[in-house]
């Protein structure tokens, strides 16, 4: 009888260890598949349209292109298509200038703008070749999408659209037939890690229904025989100055920053049919990983290799650190020098934190736990084998 119940209990215990080493061991399985595993992002960003009177796709590319830029992607990693009409136009009230609100409050057309493919550079060619990297061998860097396997790409598209279709400046027409072949071609080629494409056009889902490579995640603007509207007009100038399905992602983007955890789940739930005044559509089957895992900052932020922390990182002990500190005001002075734009703007600034070292205090409660859970279960062994 004494056998038997040390028996049990030498297995009780046997089972729980496995367990619980096994749930920390899928814990952390999760956790790797769940990460994107990129090492670099890039933004291919694409305004179609041209004339005074499409103003809108013109600040709607814009706004997410000075979006990716505040989220850490630099201009050497954006490929920006624009007409590039609007902002000197002499319709243009306010010249050299473009905004997304009649409010004003914020110029999109400033000194610190990279178009790659200006007025009739934009064509569908010179599109499918930058994807696909099919492009002529004198060809500026700034126009090559110099992707690899471990990068995450955004492709925001804003035009007129069709079923199937969407119009390059009133001359010519990329099929979904076209944008899947050029997605495939880069399948192949291993240009990508992952895929966002995001299009706002009318019947805009239409343009993803043809995808059918793997690690592509798909939204749009509008379905199938649905408009996709403006989203208010600025009467000064005289057109509407964004779209409405833009409008609410930059809502929502606004309020991320480089180390916001926010999930494309929770972006996409954002989506109201109606204030966008149509319906939106994600096509998520290609993709691998669950919305709710990937960070908003896995396409419209870049790879970020430091850790952010509230604590300042002790480089010198406190009492030699007393005449070399540096004063509170000059923190201050760094962040007014960053605000180089107006107030309006600076809810957009994130905040910044000095590293702070971590211990490693968890994995040496970890070991002394598993030292001891060891010699018990010795202990138990010997003792049953004794008796």
């Amino acid at each position: 009888m004494a056998k038997w119940w040390w028996s049990y209990n030498v297995i009780t215990l046997l089972c729980l260890f496995v367990l619980s080493v096994y749930s920390n061991d899928q814990e952390q399985i999760e956790g790797f598949f769940s990460q994107s595993g990129h090492t670099n992002n890039w933004a291919v960003l694409v305004c179609t349209s041209r004339f005074w009177f499409n103003y809108r796709h013109v600040a709607n590319t814009l706004s997410m292109y000075r979006t990716v830029k505040r989220l850490g992607i630099p201009d050497s990693n954006i490929i920006l298509m624009l007409a590039d009409d609007v902002s000197c136009n002499p319709r243009n009230k306010y010249p050299a200038t473009v905004y997304n609100n009649a409010n004003r409050l914020l110029d999109l057309y400033g000194d610190n703008v990279e178009v790659d493919y200006r007025g009739y550079e934009v064509t569908v060619e010179n599109f499918i070749r930058m994807l696909t990297g099919r492009v002529s061998p004198d060809t500026p860097r700034s126009k090559r999408l110099l992707s690899d396997d471990r990068s995450n790409i955004l492709v925001y598209m804003t035009g007129h659209g069709g079923d199937e279709f969407l119009k390059f400046q009133d001359a010519e027409e990329i099929s979904a037939y076209d944008l899947a072949d050029s997605f495939k071609q880069m399948s192949e080629k291993k240009r990508y890690n992952e895929i966002l494409f995001m299009i706002d056009t009318c019947q805009a889902n239409t343009m993803y229904s043809k995808i059918n490579s793997t690690n592509i995640l798909a939204a749009g603007s509008s379905k199938l025989d649905e408009s996709s509207y403006s989203h208010h007009t600025d009467y000064d100038i005289g057109v509407a100055v964004i779209d409405s399905f833009t409008y609410y992602n930059l809502e929502f983007l606004e309020n991320v920053d480089q180390t916001s955890d926010k999930t494309l789940q929770e972006l996409f739930d954002t989506y109201d049919p109606v204030k966008i005044a149509s319906h939106p559509g994600i096509r998520s089957d290609l993709f691998n990983r669950p919305l709710n895992k990937v960070k908003v900052t896995d396409f419209f932020g870049n790879v970020q290799n430091v850790e952010l922390t509230k604590s300042r990182y002790p480089l010198v002990q406190q009492e030699d650190a007393v005449n070399d500190a540096v004063p509170e005001d000059s923190f201050s002075t760094d962040q007014q020098s960053y605000n180089t734009t107006d107030t309006t703007t600076s809810k957009h600034l994130h905040h910044s934190f000095l590293v702070e070292k971590k211990t490693n205090s968890h994995y040496w409660v970890q070991s002394v736990f598993g030292a001891l859970s060891a010699l018990g279960i010795g202990y138990v062994i010997a003792t049953t084998i004794m008796s």
